[in-house]
């Protein structure tokens, strides 16, 4: 007979004692079972007890997500949060670095918790942690002057990060991280020169920008600019002569997403035709233009304003001469693109006027329409750009140019707008070959910014040497070293050939594993580095394994390994943070970084060897290598870049007597087989 549904069986742990088995009923008051448990082992004041999952989260059971338990789940008998978030409080104000340090690890740890966070904000903990980025300030105007503690520096990277995790995991907390933090209080850390100090500092930017509400954004924006966030950005970050590593740059393209989505809005509204404010500025595109009197009421007849206002607009290159509010009814881009097109006549108005003159004396069909131009482009450039799109987790694209200007999507607008105009004549365009220049200019834009431009101007530059002359060369390029590589005879070719491919990888790795590679241990503590080295054994059989007082030169002897793991008694490879090394380890950057290098190798009895690579290419080589032993898949990054380079070149190889050769699609016809082979000679 199957058990009651409300009946959970699960496991219980307490350290110190074996762990219990017990079945809890949810229909109980989770009070009572948590009394349940501590009289089992002896333990009183049950209230200052509490569940939680035993896995990496170590999240709290509360009467919300207790229906979360499975039948299985193993549980552990902890502190309260209230007591947690008590001991914390305290042990933060230690006057003792080490021991501040240390609960800054557990409190990071523990704060992505919503119930344990709350409890420790009811502490006025958010204040706490508010003082102590604060007084950040002072280690940043000292630094130069009078070396500081790496402590001190560490410290408020880990209050950074708790903040940035309270601000992420929740909206409460959010609201309450808000009111305690304000922009000013972070500006100071960007102006300093630790580029760790400086990432937690966006990333804290970043997440208060991206849980703000709607209406909140444009006005924190404002702050933003008024406290010259770009500007400081641009001088300390980005021009600094540290290099930027990969979490800078991931923040700073979060920043520069969540900047333009600011856009969205407009991008998505409606021109209203009805609405005198946003026709005056037509009137006003056209007044800059021609300069003309525009206002409405002036002399002469209606039907001639009417004629005569019909006529600029067509010179203004409208898709509706008569009334050409309706072109910005389209949505995307909206009035988005009367923003740009009317911040370029303002602002580069005698480029402007160049174009609108300069179009308006060709011959009809050769005329370039800047109305609808204008209207396609930022339709392009917002999906350049994926405005109104959330920043990706892994993406690090950010572009330098971007920071160099307050408007910096106008003045990308302007420069495009004028390459279109370029591009338009160069390829003799008429307005049939619309949808072409588009494409062009799409392409002109993407190969410039694929160089990473470090400001406008260097854009700017850049295209000038991507002409639709130089296009046409680039494409005609590319299809030679492309179009061969895509027919059928030769993507069966790939497919031969592949395996043969991959065999070869699996032996360099394999190979590589015999050498061995000396490992760093990690230790909470790090005073010295201990070493341990570990090579695969000739046939393929052992891994031997051993620790050594310092990192060798060269190769290690198996005999002076003392340690053995046959290699059939390996169960599976484990990465990332699946690892039972890494599961203690907190989010910061430090962390991530060994979280991308760590694997571990399981075997019998549940046991396993833990490494950390040196680096990522021994990363790759080694998980490669310990999943091709278990004739499992080899997917590192690694493997995918040598089989495309190996495979390219054996193609080339193997082509290269067949030069400047058509390859038909289809095989040619076998022949019928001949009537007798007495033709055939024996050699005997």
């Amino acid at each position: 007979m199957p058990p009651p549904a409300d009946i959970v069986k699960v496991a219980i742990e307490w350290p110190g004692a074996f762990p219990k088995l017990m079945e809890i009923d949810q229909k109980k008051p989770l009070s009572a079972i948590i009394k349940e448990v501590c009289e089992g082992w002896s333990l009183g004041n049950h209230e200052n007890f509490a569940l939680q999952i035993a896995d990496a989260t170590n999240f709290y059971i509360t009467e919300k997500n207790r229906n979360d338990i499975k039948n299985g789940s193993i549980l552990r008998l902890t502190t309260s949060p209230y007591q947690t978030a008590v001991q914390l409080h305290e042990r933060i104000q230690s006057s003792s670095m080490d021991a501040k340090l240390e609960a800054l690890k557990d409190l990071a740890n523990a704060s992505r918790d919503i119930t344990f966070a709350q409890e420790f904000i009811n502490l006025d903990g958010i204040s706490l942690l508010t003082q102590m980025v604060e007084s950040g300030t002072e280690i940043d105007i000292i630094h130069g002057l009078k070396g500081f503690s790496a402590m001190d520096t560490a410290v408020l990277q880990r209050s950074l990060a708790i903040l940035e995790s309270m601000v992420l995991n929740s909206q409460d907390l959010y609201h309450k991280v808000a009111q305690e933090i304000t922009i000013g209080q972070l500006i100071p850390h960007l102006q300093g020169t630790d580029q760790d100090i400086q990432t937690y500092t966006i990333a804290v930017i970043n997440a208060l920008f991206l849980k703000a509400p709607e209406e909140k954004r444009q006005e924190m924006a404002h702050i933003l600019a008024q406290k010259q966030l770009r500007s400081i950005i641009l001088s300390n970050v980005i021009r600094s002569p540290t290099p930027i590593n990969d979490e800078m740059a991931h923040q700073l393209y979060v920043l520069q997403v969540l900047t333009f989505n600011l856009l969205e809005d407009r991008m998505m509204t409606k021109m209203d035709p009805q609405d005198q404010a946003q026709r005056d500025i037509i009137f006003e595109l056209r007044r800059i233009a021609f300069d003309v009197d525009c206002d409405p009421n002036n002399s002469g007849s209606i039907e001639k304003r009417k004629s005569m206002y019909t006529r600029d607009y067509k010179k203004l290159g409208f898709i509706n001469h008569v009334n050409p509010a309706v072109d910005f009814t389209q949505i995307p881009p909206g009035m988005l693109a009367l923003d740009n097109m009317l911040y370029f006549a303002r602002h580069h108005q005698d480029a402007y006027i160049r174009i609108v003159l300069e179009n308006s004396s060709r011959e009809d069909k050769h005329e370039c329409p800047f109305g609808r131009s204008s209207i396609e482009l930022t339709k392009m450039l917002c999906e350049i750009l994926k405005v109104g799109e959330l920043p990706s987790e892994n993406c690090h694209d950010f572009h330098p140019m971007f920071f160099t200007h307050d408007r910096s999507f106008e003045e990308f607008f302007c420069i495009c707008i004028q390459l279109l105009n370029k591009t338009w004549k160069e390829m003799r365009a008429t307005s049939e070959d619309f949808n072409k220049v588009m494409q062009v200019v799409r392409e002109q834009i993407m190969r410039a910014l694929t160089l990473k431009p470090n400001s406008l101007d260097q854009f700017k530059s850049r295209l000038q040497n991507l002409s639709y002359t130089e296009i046409l060369k680039i494409r005609q390029s590319e299809r030679m070293n492309q179009e061969d590589f895509q027919s059928r005879p030769i993507l069966e070719l790939r497919e031969k050939i592949q395996p043969e491919i991959m065999e070869l990888i699996k032996q360099q790795r394999l190979n590589r594993l015999c050498e061995g590679t000396c490992f760093r241990k990690i230790s909470s503590r790090r005073r010295q580095d201990k070493f341990w080295y570990c090579r695969l054994s000739p046939n393929h059989k052992v891994l031997h394994y051993g620790d050594l007082e310092e990192c060798p030169q060269g190769e290690v002897p198996h005999d002076s390994l003392q340690d053995k793991l046959p290699v059939a008694d390996i169960k599976a490879v484990i990465t990332g943070k699946d690892c039972p090394h890494m599961k203690e380890k907190g989010a910061l950057k430090q962390n991530k970084e060994v979280l991308e290098l760590a694997f571990s190798v399981l075997y019998e009895s549940d046991e396993y060897l833990n490494f950390i690579a040196p680096d990522k290419h021994e990363y790759c080589v080694w998980t490669d290598g310990l999943n091709a032993l278990l004739g499992k898949e080899m997917t590192s990054d690694n493997t995918k870049s040598d089989m495309d380079t190996l495979l390219s070149m054996e193609m080339k190889l193997r082509l290269l007597d067949l030069e400047n050769i058509q390859i038909p699609e289809a095989p040619p016809p076998i022949p019928k087989e001949p009537s007798n082979y007495d033709f055939v000679y024996d050699c005997n």
